[in-house]
């Protein structure tokens, strides 16, 4: 028979692991400002300071660019609803109230980075950005794992891909951005996203080991059901579409860059102690990732259409 856990006697066992990775995150975590990430002498004062509100022509980015950015930062903004949904599936007691709390901390600076440098460089419409916080932050998020299961083994699993999803697309965002302060900056950010995954990763690969039927039916579950954080900002479904279709984050990166190599750390599909129940699991889940390789290419097939119709009009237009 499985093996099969309270969530209160897995977070007891799982402690140990929690506390060494707490110690490794500490050790390899660089101590950054994000003062030293903004170019402060291009700001300027907006019309309440007597100066300039605004305009579109104000911004070095591109529309791709702004779209990004935004998507990025209101991700971040909804910090207060991760760190209590963080909470509750962890606990305030030991290493894992202190973890919380750190991860809290490291992650607020990339919000308070991104948005200094857009405001200072008048890269993106403030005011229409703190409406688009004020919407997110209002709203909050309750479900990101999309199963409706807030349990440990849902949470670190969500938020394993999570992390390395956030990382892939401040890497992406960065590069397009054509910017060098910008670019070094989400570099950084990115960094941080990484080591915030490796912590995730290796507890879920700890559960996989205490309870390995358990543990795959999360891991499947939020495969299944996965979707950013950010679902529920303005304007997400039009500047996913934007973002995906010029390879800022899209559904080639999620698969072949998020989960499987997920999936390889965590020895998946070569484990051997899953009972029946679990083996299921696990052939379903491969199931799942074969169909998600032919979405794939279907999307990349009508990605390139699209480009290809937008290059040709483009041309017309310019002849």
């Amino acid at each position: 028979m499985a093996k099969s856990m309270t969530p209160v006697q897995l977070l007891s066992e799982l402690e140990p692991v929690a506390e060494a990775n707490l110690n490794r995150h500490l050790s390899l975590a660089k101590t950054w400002h994000p003062h030293d990430y903004v170019p402060w002498g291009e700001g300027r004062n907006f019309a309440a300071m007597g100066g300039t509100d605004w305009s579109p022509e104000q911004s070095r980015l591109s529309p791709l660019a702004r779209a990004a950015m935004v998507t990025n930062l209101l991700t971040e903004d909804n910090l207060p609803s991760y760190h209590r949904l963080i909470s509750e599936s962890f606990s305030r007691d030991r290493a894992w109230g202190t973890w919380v709390d750190r991860w809290t901390a490291e992650e607020n600076r990339h919000g308070i980075a991104i948005r200094d440098y857009l405001v200072v460089t008048r890269g993106v419409d403030p005011v229409a950005l703190e409406h688009a916080r004020m919407i997110c932050v209002s709203q909050g998020v309750d479900d990101p794992t999309g199963t409706g299961d807030h349990a440990v083994l849902h949470g670190v699993a969500y938020v394993t891909f999570q992390e390395l999803a956030t990382r892939v697309s401040h890497r992406n965002t960065g590069r397009v951005c054509e910017d060098p302060i910008a670019d070094r900056m989400l570099a950084r950010i990115a960094a941080d996203e990484n080591l915030h995954m490796v912590f995730y990763r290796n507890i879920c690969g700890a559960a996989l080991d205490l309870v390995p039927d358990d543990a795959i039916e999360a891991i499947a579950e939020v495969i299944r059901n996965f979707r950013m954080p950010g679902a529920g900002m303005p304007d997400f479904r039009r500047n996913s579409v934007l973002l995906a279709k010029h390879g800022i984050y899209d559904l080639r990166q999620h698969l072949d860059e998020v989960i499987m190599p997920v999936l390889r750390q965590w020895n998946l599909f070569d484990r051997t102690d899953f009972t029946a129940r679990g083996e299921q699991i696990r052939e379903d889940l491969g199931a799942h990732l074969d169909q998600l390789a032919k979405d794939v290419i279907r999307f990349e097939e009508q990605r390139d259409r699209s480009l290809a119709r937008e290059a040709a009009r483009r041309d017309r237009e310019s002849a």
